[in-house]
């Protein structure tokens, strides 16, 4: 079976979202939490899960992707996609992103964390305070994925990836791809680096 690509997982949010006008659909990102199940593996992580609840300090809280060894969960990814009002979703998407790792890290101090985020800049207009949305959004998330072992500051998290893509004629991808497969690199080597008795293509 051919492997499953980014460009796929866009293509199927675009027939979801603008095609099928179900741009809020719980199964809008499967494929690309399907693709993410194949890059764990690829890069020795085996038999990630899709869709998984989690303890937190807080409240349990659902994760799109995780993986998970010895009988705990080690690794988690959170996908968004950022498709319409993205001046008032992307301040939302911040604050949840920094929630969700405290909540998660009060229970799981040394849980590695990554997001991906999809945003159609075809939706985008200039910031009043300057700038671009999709700029600031990079730049609050670059400011954020700086969480390395022994400084584990809280809210903070490992890596992230965010996928610029143009809706406005078809499901292009503008930018992101080679920030998605760098994303994946950090986010095995931290959970190798934080679970040492974990062997490169061991099963968990």
């Amino acid at each position: 079976m051919k492997p499953l690509t980014l460009q796929d997982a866009v293509s199927s949010l675009y027939s979801k979202a603008v095609v099928e006008g179900k741009s809020t659909s719980t199964k809008r990102l499967e494929c690309l939490a399907s693709v993410c199940v194949q890059e764990f593996e690829r890069h020795g992580l085996l038999n990630a899960e899709a869709e998984v609840t989690i303890d937190g300090g807080g409240r349990p809280k659902d994760w799109d992707v995780a993986w998970k060894w010895a009988g705990k969960y080690r690794t988690v990814l959170s996908l968004k996609s950022i498709l319409k009002n993205v001046s008032g979703t992307v301040p939302n998407r911040i604050d949840d992103a920094m929630g969700e790792t405290a909540n998660l890290q009060l229970y799981s101090p040394e849980i590695v964390t990554g997001y991906i985020m999809i945003l159609d800049l075809s939706q985008c207009k200039p910031r009043q305070a300057g700038g671009t949305w999709d700029g600031f959004l990079e730049e609050r998330l670059k400011a954020l994925a700086v969480r390395r072992a022994p400084y584990w500051t809280p809210s903070t998290f490992e890596a992230f990836s965010l996928i610029r893509v143009d809706f406005s004629n078809g499901p292009k991808i503008v930018s992101g791809i080679e920030q998605f497969e760098q994303m994946f690199d950090i986010l095995a080597n931290e959970t190798k680096r934080r679970n040492p008795a974990i062997g490169i293509g061991e099963q968990p």
